[in-house]
């Protein structure tokens, strides 16, 4: 690892001679040849033939608008790498423009080295041109297939957070960030600005953004495009920065526009040098540096820059019609072959690769750098060759004790947090916990035992846990914690995020893009598996009866549940035993989706930690100490019994997560105190997905199994945490399914007691009884007393609510009596 101590590299470099402007701008035309072919080429690449319709897609993809720019900034960067032997990452906000990327990588030879059938000549550029956006071949956007590449830029908001995530604790990084127009006009994006406040100087990366104002979106203006220089320059102080404005119109002289850029460019870094050396000479003298301005580009380009002017009469470039593909209906139209044509000859390709071979000219190759400081090779973007083990304490040291089960409490999330106060200490550079100002709340609190909360700003006398350096990173923006989280495990490093579960909901779209890639590198052969997204989802639906219904609800679990079974996992640990080993094992898993769903007030505890880890490696099972249904045949006729003797329970009661777990075992209780003879049998699920088919995903078990647990034609009452009806989803297979019968959460809540929250979606131990007694057969009639008992103690406890403002005694401080 790099000493966050050492001085990067100042470097500044004299003006561009007018050879490096010539080599420079031929590198740009070629990466801009190479981006137009792809868009629409299936043959003769290097134009030896006449273009004909035959060479021409039938279907053209791909966005043309934003990718010169792109291809401007990435040549000029290779040339500051160079000159200035920097580690650097590419972070490409305007995902769309992948045909640019993909050129600088063929150009760079990373392409042909990780696609060998790409190769670096004629028939290999033919094949780059071919499989574009184009079946069975790769997408348009900067997509996981793509070298240099942790953001897809799909979706747009993001890039700005990904690139700070991967800089921290990356002290000798440099991670150049272009920001869209488009892009910067999201929600995410504005607050990702103020990531500068969050970033160390003297042990973390830098992060250059680069604003690239070309000026439209799909079909209209941009607002930071169109407002005035003054205010934008503004506004990027207001955020933090010393904005560097570098503006090129399409009749600029190109070569004005080459040193325009590299002028600014050279005194960003220089700047980024100054600000680096002079905090970590600070660090080294046990001093505080102040917090810097760090230096941005704001780079003005026309839109579709070099590609044709007018088309049809229209203008296109520098307007909104460069977006997408320039010129269409090419095939059908031998004038529009011509205009295509007239444009790639005009980035005379001839002078750019070898007439014979069609291999890039050598001049050009050598302006990018050499083996891993390529940003298209740079190990960073691909960080599971990076990646470490953690180093993690045993996590059965922190099990609590439990003499009898369910009958002491703890707060599972609190004895998590002495778990990863553990793990930050042990893991000081490559573990961060990540989460919208609830580490406290949360009950993580013993993390700050051994760390702080990281922040750059001014700190006062009344503030706690704030320092310059810190493993905590909280923010009120779900976005950026998301956002720096995954930036951060896709450079190698570990984390997890800690919300409340009503508010993860916030950033379902950034898991949808995470989930997707991490489904689409699993079939790529040279990425390597990165550490597993984590989260932690507490002060959940259940325990949020003081906040009310604005902060009660469980379907973030249902849609993490639609995503690729190889990629997600869903935990609900009913006890703190549980928890810490489901932790652990998140902990250590690679390429997942992880999501912890655990309260953190008191709760019973039912498990050893000997018995936590057999519950948690089978998933579920059925929990022996609350069920009596085993050791010889039902149908006992003591008070005149309903099982029929098969050895069978007569009913099965299912639980998933901490509060439905307590209200099924205490409807248990009382099925025993009314219904003594009844044969019941207990089962817990913790693995949510095993609930599954063994073939819909890989921790699905058997339908043998599943029928051995659940009985194939018992009535079984599930109390479930989230939506009911996922449940019936995962089960709906199984043979018994038109015999389950799920309660949860049916969007009902208020500001009111625990007990009142859960009576109010009819999961309360009350309602299960009866539910009992409507399914199982020949049940109803003969306990008709006992389910109108359960109607009338569901009243007694609503009126006590209403009138003490809490739960009974009884009701507050049960525990398993047996």
């Amino acid at each position: 690892m790099a000493d966050p101590t050492a001085r990067p590299r100042a470097g500044a470099t004299e003006p561009l001679t007018a050879e490096e402007v010539a080599l420079l701008d031929a590198y740009w035309r070629a990466a801009n040849y190479l981006s137009v072919g792809q868009i629409y080429l299936l043959d003769n690449p290097l134009l030896r033939e006449p273009l004909e319709a035959a060479h021409v897609k039938p279907r053209l993809l791909g966005h043309w608008g934003t990718t010169p720019g792109l291809n401007l900034v990435y040549a000029h960067l290779n040339r500051v790498i160079k000159a200035r032997d920097l580690d650097m990452m590419y972070v490409i906000g305007p995902g769309h423009g992948g045909p640019g990327i993909v050129a600088n990588a063929y150009l760079e030879g990373t392409y042909s080295e990780v696609y060998p059938t790409i190769s670096q000549d004629e028939a290999g550029m033919r094949r780059l041109f071919r499989q574009f956006s184009f079946p069975g071949g790769i997408p348009s956007h900067v997509a996981p297939e793509t070298p240099g590449s942790i953001h897809e830029g799909g979706e747009l908001g993001y890039a700005l957070a990904h690139a700070y995530g991967a800089a921290f604790d990356n002290p000798g990084l440099t991670v150049a960030c272009v920001v869209g127009d488009g892009e910067a006009e999201t929600g995410p994006l504005a607050a990702s600005w103020h990531s500068n406040k969050f970033l160390d100087p003297a042990r973390d990366g830098a992060v250059l953004p680069i604003l690239h104002l070309n000026g439209y979106k799909i079909a209209q203006a941009t607002v930071l495009a169109r407002i005035p220089e003054s205010e934008l320059d503004a506004l990027m102080r207001g955020y933090g920065h010393a904005p560097l404005h570098v503006t090129a119109e399409a009749d600029d002289d190109p070569a004005d526009a080459h040193r325009r850029l590299a002028t600014a460019l050279d005194e960003a870094f220089d700047e980024i040098a100054r600000i680096q050396n002079e905090a970590r000479a600070a660090l080294a003298a046990g001093r505080d540096a102040p917090r810097p301005s760090w230096p941005m580009i704001v780079l003005r380009t026309p839109k579709g820059w070099t590609g044709p002017r007018v088309v049809d009469g229209k203008p296109v470039e520098g307007t909104w019609r460069a977006h997408q593909v320039p010129i269409t209906d090419v095939r059908d139209q031998p004038d529009r072959i011509a205009e295509l044509a007239a444009w790639m000859r005009g980035y005379r390709p001839e002078e750019l690769f070898d007439e014979v071979t069609g291999r890039p000219r050598p001049e050009l190759t050598a302006l990018a750098p050499a083996g891993r400081r390529r940003m298209s090779a740079s190990p960073h973007a691909n960080g599971g060759e990076l990646l470490r083990d953690l180093t993690l304490p045993d996590f059965r040291d922190y099990a609590v004790d439990v003499p009898a089960p369910g009958t002491s409490s703890t707060s599972a999330t609190t004895v998590l947090g002495h778990l990863l106060r553990d793990v930050i200490r042990a893991n000081p550079r490559t573990f961060r916990l990540m989460g919208p100002d609830e580490t406290a709340s949360n009950r993580l609190g013993a993390v700050f035992d051994v760390t702080d909360r990281v922040w750059e700003g001014e700190i006062v006398a009344t503030d706690e846990h704030l320092a310059r350096a810190g493993r905590v990173m909280e923010v009120l923006s779900e976005h950026l914690c998301q956002g720096w989280l995954e930036g951060y495990l896709l450079t190698g490093r570990h984390g997890l995020f800690s919300c409340y579960e009503a508010f993860i909901h916030i950033v379902d779209s950034m898991v949808n893009q995470h989930a997707k890639w991490l489904k689409t590198t699993r079939e790529i052969p040279w990425r390597r598996p990165i550490a597993s997204l984590n989260y932690l989802l507490t002060s959940h639906v259940w325990r949020q009866d003081h906040n009310g219904f604005s902060h009660q609800d469980p379907g973030f679990i249902d849609h993490v549940v639609n995503k690729k079974a190889e990629v997600v996992r869903v935990y609900l640990p009913p006890d703190t035993n549980t928890l810490l080993s489901v932790a652990d094992h998140c902990l250590r898993s690679r390429d997942y989706i992880n999501v912890i769903v655990a309260g953190k007030q008191p709760a019973l505890n039912y498990l050893t930690m000997e018995q936590a880890i057999a519950h948690c490696t089978r998933g579920l099972g059925i929990w022996d100490f609350a069920s009596n249904d085993q050791g010889g045949v039902g149908g006992a006729d003591v008070g005149g019994g309903v099982a029929d003797g098969d050895g069978l329970p007569d009913v099965v009661m299912a639980c998933a997560g901490d509060v439905p777990t307590l209200e099924t075992l205490a409807a248990v209780d009382l099925l025993r105190q009314h219904l003594p003879w009844l044969r019941v049998r207990v089962v817990n699920v913790v693995d949510l997905m095993a609930l599954q088919s063994e073939s819909e995903h890989p921790h699905g078990i058997s339908d043998a199994r599943f029928d051995a647990l659940f009985t194939p034609d018992r009535p079984v009452i599930f109390a479930y945490h989230g939506y009911p009806w996922l449940i019936h989803r995962l089960t709906y297979r199984r043979t018994n399914h038109h015999n389950l019968h799920v309660r949860g959460y049916i969007e009902e809540g208020t500001t009111t007691t625990p007990f009142d929250m859960v009576m109010m979606n009819g999961l309360d131990r009350f309602h299960l009884v009866a539910d009992v007694i409507d399914r199982v057969p020949t049940l109803g009639a003969r306990a008709a007393h006992v389910r109108q008992a359960m109607v009338d103690e569901r009243l007694r406890v609503r009126a006590h609510t209403r009138e003490h403002g809490e739960d009974p005694p009884e009701i507050r401080d049960w525990v398993w009596p047996y």
